[in-house]
């Protein structure tokens, strides 16, 4: 067996507001979009997927390093974005909530965390180079 794409899916109280949001302010291309007396959905490309599993331990030294206190819940979604100063500015300026300002890591990025629609928890990163 062979897993071909990782896809999270988001039920937003705010359709509209949370497709703006990720679509049109963050940047993620709208792949598919599907509309029925049912209900919508549209399929946001995010570049490449990973599945990051970590224990509470490695969960509260990120949310530690990151915000300086544990706040984020089971899931938190990341972002690697080119400029994360920019781009925090950016989703701030359009609705999110900061809850950490760009923060260089010991893992040397700089991270910041935000709340953004339909209650996901955001961390943008911004890779800074090797480690010295």
């Amino acid at each position: 067996m062979s897993v071909r794409e990782l896809r999270l899916v988001v039920t937003a109280e705010d359709y509209e507001e949370a497709l703006r949001f990720y679509r049109d302010v963050l940047g993620l291309p709208e792949r598919e979009a599907y509309s029925s007396p049912d209900g919508r959905v549209t399929i946001l490309e995010a570049g490449r997927a990973t599945l990051e599993i970590a224990d509470p331990n490695q969960a509260e030294f990120i949310d530690r390093v990151e915000v300086g206190r544990r706040v984020a819940g089971h899931i938190r979604v990341a972002f690697e974005v080119d400029d994360s100063t920019e781009a925090t500015a950016r989703l701030a300026g359009a609705g999110a909530t900061v809850v950490a300002p760009p923060t260089r890591t010991p893992w040397n990025s700089l991270n910041s965390r935000l709340e953004g629609p339909a209650g996901l928890q955001l961390t943008l990163f911004e890779e800074l180079g090797d480690v010295t």
